[in-house]
């Protein structure tokens, strides 16, 4: 299956999940991805991944956007929420399901488990590899979730840091979730949609999200979107050397003194230090992370 052309012209957007205030290493994402788009001279968009209502925490999305308008991160059009965008995820999988690339599972967590050898390593976002027990039926089960199909799905793609990757999404992941047994669509579906409805050209994420890209390139490719260009940024760690978060003690940034928490994150992503104000600042850091990042994007490549 081919990839389809890329987005034109520069379109990036910074989609944090409200599950709390900004920290020190989301920051990191929303400013290089705000560098990115400002050096394309393209646009920024703020997405609000709420999809997962059951780890939203109310009133985090207008503290967010308080927290970005602080640091001077100004999108070039008003917000989204995912939560507002559910008819696109039911017509996506609709989609899916005509094509033949969706079926239904009848599998709880517990059936995956007992069906899954102790050996077999767990993944990001798809826990537990799902070994394929519905594909062929739900023998008399009562449908659960929504499946995407993953058989010769062996995507490659060259990210911007991290350079070439491959991924068997078969072996590594299985046939991973689209909607929930809860009737709550999936990370992968919604982000795939959102993306593509936006017209995103450019993914500046974090590093933690790189073993996603494989399923999504995947999920775009099964419904004939445009494939992004992908940069994963470094990570903030926490104490325990594991990445920043609300659960191993990261603290909302200070928004009373932005400059020094932008500068914080610029350090993350190799960028000098500044004084003075913030617009400043993020002129010059925008013409840094020009000479650095103003090459050739190297076309995905996906098989």
């Amino acid at each position: 299956m081919q990839s389809a052309e890329p987005f034109l012209p520069y379109r990036g957007r910074f989609a944090p999940s409200p599950t709390g205030p900004l920290h020190a290493g989301s920051l990191v994402a929303a400013l290089a991805s705000w560098l990115d788009a400002r050096a394309h001279r393209g646009q920024w968009l703020v997405r609000i991944e709420d999809v997962d209502s059951q780890r939203t925490v109310p009133g985090a999305d207008r503290l967010i956007l308080a927290q970005l308008a602080a640091c001077g991160l100004h999108a070039d059009a008003p917000p989204t929420w995912q939560s507002a965008r559910t008819p696109l995820y039911r017509a996506a999988l609709d989609r899916l399901v005509a094509g033949a690339f969706a079926y239904p599972c009848a599998c709880s967590r517990k059936d995956i488990e007992n069906a899954t050898t102790a050996d077999v390593p767990r993944q990001r976002h798809a826990e537990l590899r799902y070994p394929g027990t519905c594909r062929t039926g739900l023998h008399g089960k009562a449908a659960r979730a929504w499946r995407l199909r993953t058989q010769g799905a062996h995507t490659g793609w060259s990210d911007r840091v991290a350079g070439p990757q491959e991924q068997d999404v078969e072996a590594a992941v299985g046939d991973f979730v689209l909607l929930r047994a809860d009737d709550c669509f999936a990370y992968q579906l919604a982000v795939v949609v959102d993306d593509a409805d936006q017209g995103i050209s450019h993914v500046v994420r974090g590093a933690d999200l790189l073993d996603n890209t494989a399923r999504q390139i995947w999920l775009q490719q099964c419904l004939q979107q445009p494939i992004p260009h992908y940069l994963h940024t470094p990570l903030v760690l926490g104490a325990n050397g594991e990445k920043l978060s609300k659960q191993n003690g990261a603290q909302a940034i200070d928004t009373s003194e932005p400059l020094h928490a932008l500068n914080q994150a610029a350090t993350t992503l190799g960028l000098p230090a500044q004084s003075g104000k913030v617009e400043q600042a993020l002129a010059i850091w925008t013409a840094a992370w020009a000479y650095a990042w103003m090459r050739p994007q190297r076309q995905v490549q996906a098989t």
